[in-house]
């Protein structure tokens, strides 16, 4: 197989691809990353492909941001011919291994690189009503992205979430774990979720969303429920500190009771705290 060139393009030339999951951010690690381009320039060209006179950017959205940043007009680019679905695909394999990708993002990009597989045929059985050659298919994207076919699932679930609750798994206010759980509550389950998550002012745990997923699937799951499992507190766990008695042995006789040294320890402890107290005082 044959090289392909390198063209360097304007970035007038470039424009985003509507269909990219990903967002542009201008946070810390693009600063960063225009830091590295503005010093050793682009070292990846990005894939592009002929749209509207000018091209359409499949991977290397961040990197024209980053050249603009650095003060460049112009950037290199692999020039492809790419109908929607393999740009679809191109774009997510390029993107999986990065580790800043939001998980509302991660979702998108796999249900879109699931539909376009499908649209494609690459498999025959991806049309199939069989559930174990429907995952199949969600191993493969998995395997190809470096993660297991499990996590592609899971990760593709969080579609069903409201946009408030995916929102707060974006922010990391919920956990991924408990967040595929409530992934399975309706849509009118998920918008008491939030009412109850802003009133308590608390998200639920992993034991919790399970909770409720299965009150859910009996039809059991209301405002009074939920109110009930996510205002439960957790018993705070008590403190439990063994000392050694042979590193003890060297602060006080062997003849005296474990009793008397632990009130002397104690006593200790209250003196320690007084002068602590005077000297915050």
């Amino acid at each position: 197989m044959s090289a392909e060139t390198i063209t360097r393009i304007p970035l007038k030339d470039l424009r985003p691809s509507p269909l990219s999951p990903y967002a542009v951010r201008d946070d810390e690690a693009m600063r960063i990353l225009a830091e590295s381009v503005r010093t050793c320039g682009v070292l990846t060209p990005a894939i592009v492909r002929p749209a509207g006179g000018g091209y359409e950017i499949v991977s290397g959205h961040r990197r024209k941001y980053a050249c603009e940043l650095a003060g460049f007009d112009e950037m290199p680019c692999i020039v492809r011919d790419l109908d929607d679905d393999e740009a679809v695909i191109q774009m997510v394999d390029a993107n999986a291994q990065r580790e800043e990708v939001l998980p509302s993002e991660r979702a998108k990009a796999y249900q879109l690189r699931l539909e376009a597989i499908k649209r494609r045929g690459q498999r025959t059985d991806l049309t199939s009503t069989n559930d174990s050659a429907k995952f199949r298919s969600d191993d493969r994207i998995g395997a190809e992205c470096g993660v297991s076919g499990d996590t592609v699932r899971n990760t593709i679930k969080l579609n069903n979430l409201i946009p408030p609750l995916l929102r707060m798994v974006d922010e990391k206010k919920i956990s991924l774990t408990p967040a595929y759980q409530i992934a399975d509550l309706t849509e009118h389950e998920q918008e008491l979720l939030v009412e109850t998550i802003d009133s308590e002012q608390a998200t639920p745990s992993v034991s919790q969303a399970q909770r409720m997923k299965k009150l859910s699937r009996d039809g059991e799951l209301n405002e009074d429920t939920m109110l009930e499992i996510l205002s439960a507190q957790k018993k705070p766990e008590s403190m439990n500190v063994v000392l050694s008695g042979k590193k003890l042995e060297a602060y006080f006789p062997r003849s005296w009771t474990p009793a008397k040294i632990e009130a002397t320890i104690y006593r200790l402890l209250d003196a320690w705290q007084r002068n602590r107290q005077k000297k915050s005082g």
